[in-house]
């Protein structure tokens, strides 16, 4: 068997996926056949570079455009419990046991959704993904960092309503470079308050000042990117001794110029160097990429072996938000399939 179709057998955990990075091009034509609005073509192949960048993306402004074509037709509860359905249907082929999946409720108030209307929406449709396909779902909710206070705070209380019942964390995201992590506090004490655990995005278009801000003072227990973590010594050695765990997505960090290039993307010195790390997808329709893809990078540009691999695998058992029995669990179910496929030794870890 070779590497690619190893990888495929392997179980698997995203972290990081974005709910409107998602959407298919057939369920965008059924949602604006079902909400009577216009699409520039009904041909699904004519329509896929509105959803998805090419080889070519220039930046991140290019590829937000994408969130922008898509969004329209996520306004209804409806939608959301669908495309929720949708995320969980498709990571099931990849075999992802576990996903935890990301967005912002304040962007799908248009047809007069609440807050809290749109994450118990998008719950319902992870859980009847979970029954459909028997994968474990969570919900994250995002505040936005072009919002106003009050509407990030309403994102918290809403979100408060349902953790442990389908929501296990809240994340900041949007324009990191003009809303600096230091402006967010207020949002996140009141989350920390409410006892709702916090991953922020930070380290993608600003430095590592960002990750530290997010790190010591909104709470962050994960970090979307950190790609500029190593801009900082000091930041390093924070999010090293503190196994604050980033969350990375290879293709997606290129396709945006987060980094500039392959040679100059630091997953390899950061593995090196002890840096704990999950491998995610982001966005996998809007990058044309799936899970297995991305691991096939590491060891096809960065030289990562299958135990590595599984290491980080692993790693995204031991980083999500999951309930303390419910990752023991997990964990126990992926070290039986890995040890199965020759890839996981007990005693050698123990040792």
């Amino acid at each position: 068997m070779d590497t690619f179709h190893l990888l495929s057998e392997l179980p698997k955990i995203d972290l990081h996926v974005h709910l409107d990075g998602c959407i298919k091009p057939s369920t965008l034509l059924r949602l604006a056949d079902q909400q009577d609005m216009p699409l520039p073509t009904k041909e699904l192949d004519a329509l896929l570079p509105y959803v998805r960048v090419g080889e070519d993306c220039t930046s991140l402004t290019e590829y937000l455009t994408k969130f922008d074509f898509v969004l329209p037709f996520l306004q209804t509860k409806e939608a959301l419990e669908q495309v929720a359905f949708e995320v969980v249907e498709q990571a099931a082929e990849y075999k992802i046991k576990y996903i935890e999946v990301r967005f912002a409720p304040q962007l799908h108030r248009a047809n007069g959704l609440s807050a809290a209307e749109a994450i118990h929406h998008v719950i319902e449709g992870l859980k009847r993904g979970e029954e459909h396909c028997g994968v474990k779902a969570r919900v994250i909710a995002i505040c936005m960092r072009n919002h106003a206070a009050p509407a990030n705070l309403e994102v918290i209380n809403a979100a408060s309503r349902y953790v442990g019942r389908g929501l296990v964390a809240v994340d900041l995201a949007g324009d990191e470079k003009t809303y600096p992590a230091t402006l967010f506090r207020e949002v996140f004490a009141l989350a920390r308050t409410l006892g709702i655990p916090v991953t922020i995005h930070a380290g993608e278009a600003a430095g590592a000042d960002n990750i530290e801000e997010a790190v010591l003072h909104l709470g962050a227990r994960r970090i979307g990117h950190g790609v500029r973590l190593r801009e900082k010594a000091s930041v390093m050695h924070l999010i090293r001794d503190q196994r604050i765990p980033l969350e990375l997505y290879p293709t997606s960090n290129i396709q945006t110029k987060a980094v500039n290039g392959w040679d100059a993307y630091p997953i390899r010195e950061y593995y090196d160097q002890g840096i704990f790390f999950t491998v995610n997808t982001d966005n996998p329709g809007v990058s044309g990429t799936n899970i297995t893809k991305e691991y096939h990078i590491l060891t096809e540009k960065f030289g990562f072996t299958l135990r590595e691999i599984t290491v980080l695998i692993l790693n995204g058992v031991e980083a999500s938000f999951l309930e303390t029995n419910e990752k023991a669990a997990l964990k126990k179910d992926f070290e039986a399939i890995l040890t199965q496929l020759g890839l996981y030794d007990p005693v050698e870890t123990l040792n």
